[in-house]
């Protein structure tokens, strides 16, 4: 059984993987803690299941918090007595990262991109959504060839209620309609219809982009796939709440970055 954690800048996700099947999962508040309080947590989060530490064999991570990365690496060593595979430079990823910059792309992005070719094909578009919300594209070669960055609804609704004297803090769900006829309405509606349209219409761009690049990853048409859909596959804590109504995603797949670092550990087993 494989352990795999990808740790995001508000929460930490962590799974027990049999194959390509989740079995277990959890999420926890990204927060200092030294390796003795990871540690610990996670015998206890594996007891909890009814699983034995030494019914894991391998742990894999990915990691957008460098402060936190350390102490979890050692926790897996001093605990379960397994190095982990972390997705970083070096790592065999199967996927040629075209950007300009590849070392500056975002773990969590090139795992989720990888998860999804193998799962759905390419070209496609993954959303996630988390602190940020991060738009990635693959090309028809299976490339990753960049993408865009948006703030997260929850950093929206936040920046709202401490940038505004007289607003109040809201809870993040969809309102029946888009007119509000008092304060909270009004902002559970702006803050949810106004980010679902920033979500179509970069989804709608990138899907349009993507159609006009040729197999060789050049802006050059390629007949056969122009005006065909892309898929949109997406991922992230709040994918079922924001995704489940917009019209541009086409799939959602809660576990998508944890079968990516599955993905990713089968190709780098020695």
């Amino acid at each position: 059984m494989l352990l795999v954690i990808d740790i995001g800048n508000t929460n930490t996700v962590l799974g027990t993987m049999a194959g390509r099947e989740v079995r277990h999962h959890w999420r926890i508040s990204t927060v200092p803690r030294t390796t003795d309080e990871y540690g610990l947590l996670l015998l206890q989060l594996l007891a909890h299941e009814g699983v034995e530490p030494k019914d894991i064999e391998g742990v894999s991570i990915s990691c957008v918090v460098p402060s936190v990365l350390y102490p979890i690496e050692k926790a897996a060593r001093r605990y379960l007595d397994l190095d982990a595979l972390t997705i970083g430079h070096g790592v065999r990823t199967g996927m040629r990262v075209r950007t300009d910059n590849p070392r500056e792309v975002g773990a969590d992005r090139i795992v989720n991109a990888v998860a999804a070719v193998e799962r759905y094909g390419a070209p496609l578009l993954v959303v996630d959504f988390g602190t940020a919300t991060t738009f990635d594209c693959v090309n028809a070669k299976g490339d990753y060839i960049g993408g865009a960055i948006a703030p997260g609804y929850q950093i929206s609704s936040e920046a709202l209620f401490q940038r505004t004297a007289k607003l109040p803090k809201v809870e993040l769900e969809r309102p029946e309609l888009a007119i509000g006829t008092n304060t909270v309405h009004s902002m559970q509606s702006g803050l949810f219809y106004g980010y679902v349209g920033l979500v179509e219409e970069l989804s709608r761009r990138c899907k349009s982009e993507l159609r006009e690049l040729g197999t060789d990853g050049r802006s050059t048409p390629d007949r056969e796939r122009l005006g065909k859909d892309i898929p949109c596959i997406a991922t992230g804590g709040l994918a079922r709440t924001i995704g489940g109504a917009c019209d541009e995603i086409d799939e959602i797949d809660d576990f998508l970055t944890l079968i990516g670092l599955q993905i990713l550990w089968e190709r780098n087993a020695s």
